[in-house]
């Protein structure tokens, strides 16, 4: 453990108001935190092409999130909404209900996955054909329906579009676009799947899909670009550096998002494995048994 993150992991502790010693809660945090720690791989000098060569983040620390003073759940706020627009097949309707489960289980917050709602929402002049599909205009999506739809209830609102979207004019396509001060956002399941979503590339398509939707709403609670160790908050440049980034927190991400949903942390980690097992995410499956493997009582 280096002097930063035990700094990180004391500011964590203390800023609880209470020892770990203390509190057995605290102590168990603890606990866990340095033994998954170990698993962390820390991040290599960043090559041309990707996020962290062409930006130079500082990172955040546990003390620079709690700074923030980000959303959390309360009695009224306390639900995390998935929209989907547009048209989806059998498989990516099945791709949509995993994702559902997936962040229930990732932020350990209720989701509900809201009635799909048509593309015809987005006018004429919002839409255009690019490669031989259609495209929708990001930004409108956000503007003129997701912020003036965000449930009461809402901790994030998160659309996913069956059609391709792109920010602007001159740009050829995005993977999704966010207000995170408004706690929306949307993303595509047309380049996360290849084009077209079959029964041989669901498992790697899924992945995707989870990742983008984690690492966004990750964004909505506060969390910055992770610069520590390959995080699922790292930022990515393309479709391939995410595909190289697992879907795992590192430690001290994990810190951060425990420290404001206070959530049982074992419990967690011992359902998003038996998630990656009951999807075939072989990856994820391998690191998050590395990690339960590392806790005292495995």
């Amino acid at each position: 453990m280096t002097a930063t993150h035990f700094l990180a992991l004391l500011v964590l502790l203390c800023c609880s108001g209470s020892s770990s010693t203390a509190d057995p809660a605290l102590r168990q945090a603890d606990i866990y935190f340095q033994a998954i720690r170990e698993n962390d791989v820390p991040l290599k000098k960043p090559q041309p092409g990707e996020w962290l060569y062409e930006h130079q983040e500082p990172g955040q620390n546990v003390a620079a999130y709690q700074q923030l003073h980000p959303v959390r759940p309360g009695s009224v706020v306390h639900t995390i909404y998935l929209q989907p627009v547009g048209r989806f097949s059998v498989l990516q309707r099945q791709a949509l209900a995993a994702t559902r489960e997936y962040l229930r289980i990732f932020y350990q917050q209720p989701v509900v996955l809201l009635p799909t709602v048509a593309d015809t929402l987005v006018p004429p002049t919002a839409r255009r054909r690019q490669g031989g599909h259609e495209q929708l205009l990001a930004p409108y999506l956000l503007d003129n329906y997701l912020k003036a739809h965000r449930p009461s209830a809402g901790l994030a609102l998160m659309a996913i579009s069956a059609k391709d979207l792109y920010p602007k004019p001159e740009w050829n396509y995005v993977f999704g676009l966010a207000s995170y001060p408004d706690r929306v956002g949307v993303t595509s399941i047309y380049r996360l799947q290849d084009q077209t979503l079959t029964t041989k590339n669901y498992a790697r398509s899924l992945a995707r899909l989870i990742a983008i939707s984690s690492h966004e709403i990750g964004h909505m609670f506060s969390l910055h670009h992770c610069t520590y160790a390959h995080c699922v908050m790292n930022g990515t440049n393309s479709l391939s550096e995410t595909d190289a980034t697992p879907n795992r927190l590192c430690s001290e991400c994990q810190m951060k998002l425990h420290w404001n949903f206070q959530y049982d942390n074992t419990r967690r980690l011992q359902d998003l494995a038996a998630f990656f097992g009951k999807h075939q995410l072989r990856r994820d499956y391998l690191l998050a048994g590395r990690d339960l493997r590392k806790l005292p009582s495995h």
